[in-house]
């Protein structure tokens, strides 16, 4: 297991003062951080909220198309389900004798 004595001998003089340095600075340093990060926050999430108001119509018109594709393609299955059976049936009452001819 590694000691703190063998990181501060492979860390060194220069890797000990920024330590301390950034120990003695982060009271400082995190709230000019927080200050800038905020209205940067602030600002993404109106442009994300714009963004979707303004795409909003766009997305329900794609789900409508979307919509009309897919039962478009439930039509076309049922269809082709149901075109076999009405061929055969056809076929089947033209070749039935019924004793008249």
């Amino acid at each position: 297991m590694a000691k703190i004595t063998d990181f501060i001998e492979e860390a060194g003089a220069p890797g000990i003062i920024a330590g301390i340095g950034a120990v003695l600075l982060a009271p400082v340093i995190i709230p000019v951080v927080a200050g800038v990060g905020k209205p940067v926050a602030k600002t993404l999430i109106k442009g994300g909220i714009t963004l979707y108001e303004k795409s909003k119509g766009a997305i329900a018109e794609f789900g409508e198309s979307w919509e009309d594709i897919v039962a478009e393609a439930r039509a076309e299955i049922a269809e082709a389900k149901q075109l076999p059976a009405f061929e055969a049936a056809s076929n089947s009452e033209n070749t039935i004798d019924n004793g008249q001819g």
